[in-house]
């Protein structure tokens, strides 16, 4: 019997949301009447591209570092991300006083770069690969000592994450299904982990872009599939499943669906002309797959979670 004590609770959700409230926003939830005809559905958006550094990766990042000991938080916090994780825990740790390093893809989003050291967070940079990554990281971790704060498979994160649909059941009732952005697996299993305590009978799904599609193919596989380098204009989903994530994904959802380059930036482009909301790309795909397999949500109540808007204004997509 494989241990599990390692992975959060729902205690440790409503634990996490009493210690982050004073730092995060209770992020509202829009609706587009033109996004309901054109899908067949009713669609619900937790706009989390609103929320305190522009990220829902906030909620992790605060529950990590304000739960931290003095003297662990002493020496502060380090990890490795593609932007969002990286500028959130920055947040956070610039909010309790103490040092946060990161390690960054060189390709990373400038805006995310400048917001991380506008927090005060201390970037090393590395390859575009995960090797890279986790072979830049272990040298700062060991230089520094500073807590590692995973950017998904750390228990913390996860329960951090969780908050955000534990908010969405409260805003919205009679939800048939809920969908977000698959990437490394933190909101997904935030979403499994709340939903299958609260809300049992609500379908989680996740969406993925098809040039990122290791979750997907390791769903269908039944094991982790795990992909160093893909190149998606999705750029907060090209990272793999951890073996926590893991655990939430092959237990709770529903199905993982796909989604081209293509049919990413028009969800993007849609939602910034009919909401008048920005949201980066990663941020799209739930829509583009909504758009894209009509007859699976049709006539039913969906929360779609955007997750974030932290994007590189002079390079949008659709103007490249």
């Amino acid at each position: 019997m494989k241990d599990m004590s390692h992975l959060p609770t729902f205690d440790d959700v409503i634990a996490a949301h009493d210690r982050i409230r004073p730092y995060i926003h209770r992020t509202p939830v829009l609706t587009s009447t033109y996004l309901n005809e054109l899908t067949g559905a009713e669609l619900f958006f937790k706009c989390e591209n609103f929320q305190k550094a522009g990220a829902f990766k906030v909620r992790g990042a605060s529950n990590a570092v304000f739960g931290l000991s003095d003297a662990d938080a002493a020496k502060g916090v380090a990890t490795h991300s593609s932007g969002n994780h990286a500028l959130s825990l920055s947040y956070a740790a610039g909010r309790r006083g103490i040092p946060c390093h990161v390690v960054m893809p060189s390709t990373a989003p400038q805006a995310k770069k400048d917001a991380v050291k506008g927090y005060g967070g201390i970037i090393t940079e590395c390859e575009p690969s995960t090797t890279s990554r986790e072979a830049v990281f272990a040298e700062v971790h060991a230089a520094t000592g500073a807590d590692f704060v995973h950017p998904y498979n750390d228990p913390r994160v996860i329960a951090g994450q969780a908050t955000c649909s534990r908010e969405f059941m409260e805003q919205v009732e009679g939800l048939d299904s809920v969908i977000a952005p698959i990437g490394g697996g933190g909101m997904i299993s935030g979403c499994c982990l709340t939903l299958s305590n609260i809300a049992p009978d609500v379908d989680i799904f996740a969406a993925e872009p098809e040039q990122a599609d290791d979750a997907y193919r390791s769903f269908k596989a039944g094991h982790i599939i795990a992909d160093d380098a893909p190149v998606t204009i999705a750029d907060g989903l090209k990272v793999p499943l951890k073996e926590n994530t893991w655990h939430f994904v092959s237990n709770h959802v529903t199905d993982i669906l796909t989604a081209s380059e293509q049919e990413i930036i028009d969800a993007m482009k849609l939602t910034w002309a009919r909401m008048k909301i920005v949201m980066e790309p990663s941020c799209a795909v739930p829509l583009a797959t909504i758009l894209k397999n009509p007859d699976v949500f049709k006539g039913r109540r969906v929360g779609v979670i955007i997750t974030g808007g932290n994007v590189d204004l002079d390079k949008l997509p659709w103007m490249q």
